[in-house]
């Protein structure tokens, strides 16, 4: 009878070893059984650049890219960039189901509660150069938010994890905003949350010297959907370092902190790849380079 193990033949001491396969994965830590003397330290496994090996089980995100697969809990990402906005794909990752009109109405005033930040972050963002990049101004920022919120630091707390989560999503357009204003020598201008989500980001960035800028409707729901599903095609993606330094128990700001500066450094992304490879094939879902 088929059994869902990999059999291992140690050539070096004739041994046999049974791995468990799980989800078309072995577990890695399994193979430190594999030894040549009682003091060895085991077996380890050897992969560049995460190039096959699935670092997470994901009940959230399922991909394959070369059939042009993208879902969030099970939903096509085409039907949510068509019918769906941000804040609610966004609901949709946190909750694990679509909200409600209800839901969605609460959910919002949540986060237009949470955009602004303390007026000495701004001080804080005017002591970066006038040519610093903005991802890098952004990945400080963030990593200065610890300063604001000591609470955050209570990550086994399911409240508090939510309540950062939130505010994260609220303060990230006017960081990115007020970074990108920087580099261009603009004032800052704070949101209005009398606008939508992607709306008062816009307004954010491309006003100038008038309160009733407008953003074009088309380019609202452009930008609404790109970030929906461009990030989990990247094997390089900057939820990677997040999520891994997340598990070690650092707050949301340290985490995104380092997910952020992994994004800045994007540019630099074919130094990653090795030996020419391209692809990389991760526990049977494929993410195209």
């Amino acid at each position: 009878m088929a059994k869902d193990t990999l059999s291992i033949t140690d050539n070096r001491t004739g041994k046999q070893y049974e791995v468990k396969i799980e989800n078309g994965c072995i577990r890695a830590i399994d193979l430190r059984a594999i030894k040549t003397a009682p003091e060895d330290f085991g077996m380890m496994t050897y992969d560049p650049a995460f190039l096959n090996t699935a670092n997470c089980k994901s009940a959230i995100t399922f991909i394959d890219g070369d059939k042009g697969v993208l879902e969030y809990r099970g939903i096509p990402i085409d039907q949510l960039a068509e019918k769906s906005t941000h804040l609610e794909t966004a609901y949709l990752l946190m909750n694990g189901e679509l909200p409600t009109k209800a839901q969605m109405e609460e959910f919002n005033t949540t986060i237009t509660h949470h955009t602004y930040v303390h007026e000495n972050i701004k001080q804080f963002m005017d002591g970066f150069r006038y040519d610093a990049h903005p991802m890098s101004m952004v990945a400080s920022t963030v990593a200065a938010l610890s300063s604001f919120y000591p609470e955050a630091k209570n990550v086994k707390n399911p409240a508090t994890r939510r309540l950062q989560m939130m505010r994260l999503i609220a303060k990230m357009p006017t960081i990115a905003a007020f970074s990108y204003r920087h580099t261009q020598g603009l004032p800052y201008i704070y949101p209005n949350n009398d606008l939508s989500y992607t709306e008062n980001f816009l307004t954010m960035v491309k006003s100038i010297g008038r309160n009733n800028y407008k953003p074009h409707p088309a380019l609202v729901k452009a930008l609404g959907a790109l970030p929906d599903g461009q990030l989990y095609y990247l094997p390089y993606s900057p939820l990677l370092p997040g999520k891994e330094t997340e598990t070690t128990t650092l707050d949301w700001r340290e985490a995104n902190t380092l997910g952020a500066a992994f994004l800045d450094n994007l540019r630099d992304v074919p130094a990653f790849a090795t030996d020419g490879a391209r692809d990389a094939d991760v526990a049977g879902h494929r993410a195209r380079v």
